[in-house]
C-alpha cells in the first residue's frame, strides 16, 4: 500500500535536463521571458511553450503578465528551497559538471536562492545567529528568540510586519555548496534586501552571484557574525 505524496509527476518534471535549466534560471527570483528561458535551456521556443505549461500545471511556475509581456517565475519560496536541496543532493553524489567556470567560486562564497541570500556568507551567518542565541535551532527548525528580534529590529528590520504575513517568519534552506543550513523565509529575504540597500553587496547582472565588497563584508560580519558589534559594524 501506498502512502503520503505522490512525488513521481514533481521528480520526473525536474528531472528532465531542460527544465532544469529553465528552473535553476529562476533561482535568483527574476522572472524571465519564455524566449529567455528557452535560450537557457538550449531548445526552441515551442519546446519551451510546452515544458513551461507542464510546469506551471504542477504549481512549480507561474506566469506574470505586464503590458503585452508574459513572464515566468517560480511559484514560490518552497520550490526554491526544493531544487537547493537536489543540488545538494546532486553535489553530495558526485553529480557535477565536469567543467566548472571562473565563477564558480564566487557563486559558492555568495548568491541568491530565490529571494534570500545562500553560499558561505549565509550559512556562516545562519551559524553565528545560532550560536550567539538570536535564534534557537532544532534539527532543520528555526525560531527567532526575542534577543534575536531585538537584534534585527536595531539593524532596521520591522520583525512585527514580518510576523503578519503568511509567509515563515525564519526557516533553515539546506545549501547546496556549503552541505550545511543557511537562513530563509522572510527574515532571510529581509537581511538580503538590507545587505543591497545598504550597498554592502551587490548582485552580478545575469547570474545568481552576490558580491561583497570588503568593507561591506567586514561591516555584514560585525553586525551579524561578530559578538559584541553594532549593526554599523562600530563595537558597542
Amino acid at each position: 500500500m501506498r502512502h503520503g505524496p505522490d512525488i513521481a509527476p514533481i521528480a520526473a518534471l525536474v528531472g528532465d535536463p531542460a527544465r532544469a535549466c529553465m528552473l535553476t534560471a529562476l533561482m535568483d527570483g527574476r522572472a524571465l521571458t519564455a524566449g529567455e528561458l528557452a535560450r537557457e535551456a538550449g531548445v526552441a521556443a515551442q519546446t519551451a511553450s510546452g515544458h513551461l505549461a507542464r510546469m506551471e500545471e504542477a504549481g512549480l511556475l507561474v506566469r506574470r503578465k505586464q503590458g503585452r509581456h508574459c513572464y515566468v517565475a517560480l511559484a514560490g519560496e518552497e520550490v526554491g528551497r526544493m531544487l537547493e536541496a537536489i543540488m545538494g543532493v546532486a553535489v553530495t553524489s558526485g553529480r557535477t559538471r565536469a567543467r566548472t567556470g571562473p565563477r564558480e567560486p564566487a557563486l559558492r562564497a555568495g548568491r541568491v536562492c530565490y529571494d534570500h541570500l545562500a553560499g558561505t556568507q549565509a550559512v556562516e551567518l545562519l551559524e553565528a545567529l545560532v550560536a550567539r542565541g538570536a535564534l534557537w535551532q532544532e534539527d532543520a527548525d528555526l525560531t527567532l528568540t526575542d534577543d534575536g528580534a531585538a537584534l534585527f529590529e536595531d539593524f532596521g528590520i520591522d520583525i512585527r510586519t514580518l510576523r503578519t504575513s503568511r509567509r515563515p517568519l525564519c526557516r533553515s534552506c539546506l545549501d547546496w555548496s556549503e552541505r550545511r543550513f543557511h537562513l530563509g523565509g522572510g527574515l532571510g529575504a529581509a537581511v538580503l534586501l538590507a545587505i543591497f540597500e545598504r550597498g554592502w553587496a551587490r548582485r552580478e547582472e545575469g547570474t545568481r552571484i552576490v558580491r561583497f565588497t570588503a568593507d561591506g563584508l567586514r561591516r555584514f560580519r560585525a553586525a551579524f557574525v561578530s559578538d559584541g558589534q553594532g549593526t554599523d559594524g562600530t563595537t558597542r
